[in-house]
């Protein structure tokens, strides 16, 4: 039977909601198999509607009764939901549905989890609760009622009655379903305070299963200083009387800001040194503040529809990087941000997945949960405020708390704040929310009487849907060097808006050196012919980290690439220039840790395919273990001493200077191994007092095919410990060796602590397989093989999952033909599978489509 095409969704076709609601009050009745959800709505008609027709979201539901303020109704399903004939004027609706979180795999509306009740609601299971209008648009009060015999009852707002058996909640702040939360289970409380600038008193709370109550103290000291920050950089104060976070070890994300109760996936909340790393305890600071942050951008003030979702994510991202930058150092945190965009957010733009920032249309919005909404979307705020100006920035953020402040807001209205303070027309700017791809910026120069110019040259290739592209608005900072690296132009930003425009510097004596795109001033790609010896003197002298930074990376991608393609040799030039970086006590250890690391092996195939040739994964693995060696001899005299200068003595503490230390350190170990065999790794696991030491090392004995003792030792230290385990899990798969990959993964499938249903361990196996780019592209095609069997079983269970693990092939078109013809074959296999989800469907279809 051929299944039916779902339904395309339009940005074009939004209309208002037909009725908008002022009150809900929701009665649950909990139990695993059968939970009851009694809903009283308070509706109006919405006198901005096109007409009157009266829907509600309605999936999985049984309903059992529905009033009419108080009359019988007989509502008429439809596909979707449900409709019934209403009056002309305000009226309560009432229904009574029942639902079986115990049986909804999927993680989406209320569902089970180690015998607790929780719900995920964003972007649309609060249609799996009970009927309503699940649509961000409409916004309500909410008051619930929890009946059940769970010692802890909670939901969103402030809390109020409570009794044995039965507590109830209300929240002030009108918001949509998409925030609503509901927690119920054996839980302990990490208790805290906090004094808001308005002089409100406000409980804080972190609950856990028991156990993990002593993982706490990071993530409620991250809060507090969130809560601070907010106040004192954004002027925004917090507005109930409780805050909670719930630790939830069965969550599809990383977590959600549902009003006054943060739902956590456990690995992104519970801490500490002997089980989190320093990327842990960084990213669990980034999430807390991030989601906290929602509670300004994005619950009081939300987005209209979910083709407006970067409003929300896009500017709370770039919140939650400068709270990061604050808190650790903003030129790591840059050069940090830009690996990620480059990683995820590029490959996206560069293959069937592309997309605008705004998306024109979707299929199932889960989909789009997306690098290009969040990161794109938080480099668009970047870009708009280094063009405004700090002080403009802030005026107009001004305006817009207070203007939308309870609204349902959009993209125009975001722009529309910006133009009236500050005058500008951010008309073109707007492209930039509607166009996708990357917009790839080419440079030349020409030095005349003194004169120095710059000729800019931007074109976006085409992306899916969007052939034709309009040029952009492009900040690009700009700083000159002379040839003896001292700094003769300061950064200035040079604003383009045309496909081909120039910039000149006049009065220079010299041929200067130019910095382009200081600070990753804007989410393009620049490329400008130039040579090793002005890459080395940017990278000895650049006043920018940044581009300090970035000049390295060129320097050892152009290598990587060259020993990958033409079996070239790293050169001498280019290895002292690595040398003196790692010499240079003066510089930060965190930075000099990421001058020293290579670039990933996924960004060395993806800048082959762009210089129009077929990647070798293989080869490519071959390039960086070669590349590393070398690296490793030449700098073999000083790497004992400067391992031995990074240790850290006393008690471990997640901070950035040790945090640096340690990255540098492991840095260095890495490439002692190289030299020493996995001496020095094997003795930093035996004697590691903390997980990012002790993880580090087993990552390079693992990669050197030398950690079976390890690993051993390390699950029977750990095996107790689900996140901890985690880390045992990915660290076998990612770091093995090419051709034992798709074997190693598929073992692992078969240990007793697999849980596939989980999706932190699917993805601890299967996400690690993807991550290990020249053993997912083996030449055989096992990994394609075993990741697609995976999906078609996960596809049922969990749709969110499998879809967004679907994007492990996006890549299929740069490869060989006969990997492709793997690929396509696996895909095929998966698109064909029985009853594909929806999620699945759009994913798989749009890939192929390459």
């Amino acid at each position: 039977m051929t299944q039916t095409p779902p339904e395309t969704i339009y940005l074009a076709d939004y209309t208002p909601p037909n009725y908008l609601i002022d009150t809900v009050h929701l009665t649950f009745r909990l139990a695993p198999d059968a939970t009851r959800v009694i809903s009283r709505i308070q509706f109006r008609p919405n006198p901005k509607a096109e007409n009157d027709q009266f829907f509600l979201h309605g999936e999985g539901l049984t309903l059992i009764s529905a009033t009419i303020d108080g009359a019988a109704v007989t509502p008429q399903p439809v596909d979707g939901g449900l409709t019934c004939p209403v009056p002309n004027a305000p009226f309560v609706w009432e229904t009574e549905v029942e639902i079986d979180p115990a049986a909804n795999t999927a993680l989406e509306g209320l569902y089970m989890s180690n015998g607790m009740y929780c719900t995920q609601c964003e972007a649309e299971g609060f249609r799996k609760i009970t009927y309503y209008p699940d649509r961000p648009d409409v916004m309500a009060v909410f008051t619930v009622r929890i009946e059940g015999d769970a010692p802890v009852l909670l939901s969103n707002g402030n809390p109020g009655d409570t009794g044995k058996g039965w507590a109830e909640w209300h929240d002030p702040w009108p918001k949509p379903a998409y925030l609503f939360a509901l927690v119920a289970g054996d839980l302990v409380a990490h208790p805290d305070a906090f004094t808001t600038s308005e002089g409100r008193q406000v409980a804080l709370n972190i609950w856990v299963r028991p156990g993990d109550e002593d993982k706490c103290a990071f993530g409620m000291d991250a809060l507090k200083r969130s809560m601070v920050w907010d106040e004192e950089v954004y002027g925004r104060a917090y507005d109930l009387d409780l805050f909670n976070i719930v630790a939830v070890d069965d969550f599809n994300m990383g977590a959600m800001e549902n009003k006054g109760l943060n739902i956590f996936n456990s690995s992104c909340v519970l801490a500490s040194a002997d089980t989190s790393t320093d990327a842990d305890f960084e990213r669990i600071e980034a999430i807390i503040a991030h989601e906290y942050f929602h509670n300004w951008t994005g619950n009081r003030i939300t987005c209209r529809d979910w083709f407006q979702l970067c409003l929300k994510e896009g500017l709370t991202v770039f919140r939650d990087q400068q709270f990061t930058g604050d808190m650790r150092g903003h030129a790591v945190k840059r050069i940090d941000d830009a690996i990620v965009l480059r990683a995820r957010q590029f490959r996206e733009d560069q293959g069937p997945l592309a997309h605008p920032v705004r998306p024109a249309s979707f299929v199932e919005i889960n989909n789009f949960y997306t690098a290009t909404v969040y990161e794109k979307g938080a480099e668009l705020i970047g870009m708009l405020k280094r063009l405004v100006g700090d002080e403009a920035y802030d005026r107009a953020l001004e305006l817009y708390f207070a203007r939308h402040d309870g609204d349902a807001a959009t993209v125009e209205d975001w722009l529309a704040v910006f133009e009236e303070t500050t005058g500008r027309d951010l008309s073109q700017f707007k492209g930039w929310y509607e166009l996708a791809g990357t917009p790839q910026v080419r440079v030349s120069e020409t030095w005349e009487n003194g004169v120095y110019t710059l000729h800019f040259e931007q074109e976006t290739q085409p992306t899916p849907g969007q052939s034709d592209k309009v040029p952009m608005v492009v900040p690009i900072v700009i700083g000159l060097l002379d040839e003896t690296g001292v700094e003769v132009v300061e950064s200035h930003v040079f604003e383009m808006t045309e496909s081909v425009q120039s910039t000149s510097f006049n009065g220079l004596k010299n041929k200067p050196i130019p910095s382009i795109l200081r600070d990753f001033s804007a989410p393009v790609s620049v490329h400008r012919d130039t040579t090793d010896a002005e890459r080395t003197l940017l990278l000895a002298h650049d006043t920018d980290p940044f581009n300090r930074w970035e000049s390295g990376r060129i320097l050892v991608g152009q290598t990587l690439a060259k020993m990958a393609t033409d079996g070239a040799s790293p050169s001498t030039q280019m290895l002292d220039a690595l040398l003196a970086v790692a010499r240079d006590d003066t510089l930060d250890p965190a930075f000099r840790a990421l001058v020293l690391s290579l670039p990933s092996q996924e960004d060395t195939s993806a800048s082959i395919a762009a210089s129009g040739r077929v990647p070798d994964s293989l080869a490519i693995h071959r390039a960086h273990e070669t590349l590393r060696q070398a690296i490793a001899q030449h700098m073999q005299d000083i790497l004992p001493r400067l391992y031995a200068t990074m240790q850290i003595e006393g008690a471990y503490a997640p901070t950035a200077v040790d945090g640096g230390k340690r990255a540098l350190g492991n840095t260095v170990m890495r490439l002692l191994s190289q030299l020493d065999g996995g001496t020095t790794a094997q003795a930093q696991f035996a004697a590691a007092n903390n997980m990012t030491q002790q993880v580090t090392a087993l990552n390079c004995l693992v990669e050197i095919d030398k950690g079976a003792d390890a690993l051993a030792a390390f699950e029977a230290q750990w095996s107790h410990d689900r996140l901890v385990m985690n880390k045992w899990f990915g660290v076998q798969v990612q770091m093995a060796q090419p051709q034992h990959a798709a074997q190693v993964a598929q073992r692992l499938t078969e240990h007793p602590q697999f849980d596939w249903k989980n999706p932190n361990r699917f993805r601890a196996v299967m996400g690690a397989l993807a991550a290990n780019s020249a053993g997912f592209h083996s030449e055989d095609g096992a990994s394609y093989d075993l990741l697609a069997d995976w999906l078609i079983r996960l596809d049922p269970i969990n749709p969110q999952t499998t879809a967004r693990m679907t994007a492990a092939f996006e890549t299929w078109k740069r490869f060989d033909v006969d990997r492709q013809a793997r690929i396509k074959s696996a895909l095929n296999r998966i698109q064909s599978s029985a009853n594909l989800s929806r999620d699945t469907g759009e994913m798989v279809g749009r890939i192929l489509s390459a």
